[in-house]
């Protein structure tokens, strides 16, 4: 790809990012009723007042403002930052027990007061990104609590790795899923992956000998026991001694993950560490590459154990495509993953962004069609997945443009 087409590129997803992610957030997310932010939104724009809120769509809320201050300076998103961290303490956090609920009612009552691993890593996540844009020291602190409440209560000292549920107590919970759409299973590929997303953050602002050892950890697991060695695609559930139940893949999940681990790698600094993962992000996305594109080059959701696709497009896998396929690129520079990267942001600019309304439609079918039942704002709908992808390429692709500059400045000093 040439530097016109790279600019090019470049400049759509910013355009994305800032005239149609950034309003509809700073416009469309806040409760004027009960405070905070509202549970639901319909894809037509129309609420629904009664729906509980939840702790993801906050603790992601809390990351996309925090990130999009440090990245745009954009003092309305430095507010609403603020006003996210708010609302966290105020209605999320529990004061008994530390750490965060579930769920809670529109009024602040909670509903679920469990502690999910899942939903803590993306409250550190947002914790340690709320501190790096603003150095406020109850942040980190409150992120380190949570840390080590982690480490203490869910991590498994048998077999190594994250229960998936705790009680408010923090001791652990009876049944161990995440939510109605996950199996019954002790540990996921899904909240493991996001406790490594959110450690590497933290580790960016807390140089803890103890979180770079379990990022260490994390990133072995992935290798010994995640990643299938034979398809190079991630198993999705385990029991506790890490045995695998089911046999699905998520193309998804296996391309977020591809750049994730190679970014917490990265943070760690460890050379050998590091070039066994470059290796493995590299092999996941090739096997994406080959097995989860459509031919309108989108990215397929996911395959069941016999490799029926379910071919919808989901707006999170498109969005972590474009920076995993972009990040593939980068490692080892085969053209095809750079053009793969902006072929499905053609995709995204073509059918995921919804023109009518703003923002991107949760999932469309293999024609490309949107599927209106589904919500534009939720508890798992939010600008996570979406405006980091936009924040990644953007940073990316100028790094990319830069590379011939420098060169020539190294040639010509």
């Amino acid at each position: 790809m040439d530097e016109q087409a790279i600019k090019l590129f470049r400049g759509q997803v910013q355009r994305e990012l800032l005239e149609d992610i950034v309003p509809f957030w700073l416009t469309h997310v806040t409760d004027s009723k009960n405070g905070g932010f509202i549970g639901w939104m319909y894809n037509n724009l129309t609420l629904d007042p009664d729906c509980p809120k939840g702790l993801i769509l906050n603790a992601r809320l809390l990351w996309t403002f925090s990130a999009l201050a440090r990245f745009t300076k954009d003092k309305r998103c430095l507010q609403m930052a603020g006003y996210a961290y708010r609302t966290l303490l105020d209605d999320f956090w529990d004061p008994r027990y530390g750490g965060a609920f579930w769920s809670i009612r529109p009024s602040g009552r909670p509903i679920n007061t469990q502690k999910k691993t899942y939903g803590q890593a993306f409250l550190v996540y947002g914790l340690a990104e709320y501190y790096l844009l603003t150095q406020e020291p109850q942040a980190l602190s409150l992120a380190k609590q949570l840390f080590e409440r982690i480490e203490i209560h869910a991590w498994d000292e048998t077999h190594e790795g994250y229960f998936e549920v705790l009680d408010q107590d923090w001791m652990l919970a009876g049944t161990q899923q995440l939510s109605g759409e996950d199996l019954e299973a002790p540990k996921s590929m899904n909240t493991h992956l996001h406790i490594l997303e959110a450690y590497t953050n933290l580790y960016k602002a807390w140089k803890s000998p103890w979180v770079a050892k379990q990022i260490g950890r994390l990133l072995e697991i992935f290798r010994r026991h995640i990643t299938d060695p034979r398809t190079r695609h991630f198993r999705l559930f385990f029991d506790a001694a890490w045995n695998p139940l089911g046999r699905d893949i998520s193309f998804g999940h296996d391309i977020e993950g591809s750049w994730l681990l190679h970014q917490a790698a990265e943070a760690l600094g460890e050379p050998a560490v590091l070039e066994r993962t470059v290796s493995l992000s590299l092999e996941i996305a090739q096997a994406v590459y080959e097995k989860g594109i459509d031919a309108r080059l989108g990215l397929i959701y996911e395959s069941d154990g016999d490799g029926r696709l379910n071919r919808e497009m989901h707006f999170w896998c498109q969005a972590e495509a474009v920076v995993g396929f972009i990040n593939a690129f980068q490692l080892d520079g085969r053209d095809y993953f750079l053009e793969t990267a902006r072929k499905i942001w053609q995709f995204i600019e073509a059918y995921q962004i919804d023109k009518q309304h703003g923002e991107w439609f949760w999932k469309v079918d293999a024609d490309g069609r949107p599927d209106d039942a589904m919500p534009k704002i939720s508890e798992w709908k939010c600008p996570y997945h979406n405006s980091r992808a936009c924040i990644e390429t953007i940073q990316r692709l100028t790094a990319l443009l830069q590379q011939p500059l420098e060169k020539e400045q190294t040639t010509t000093r």
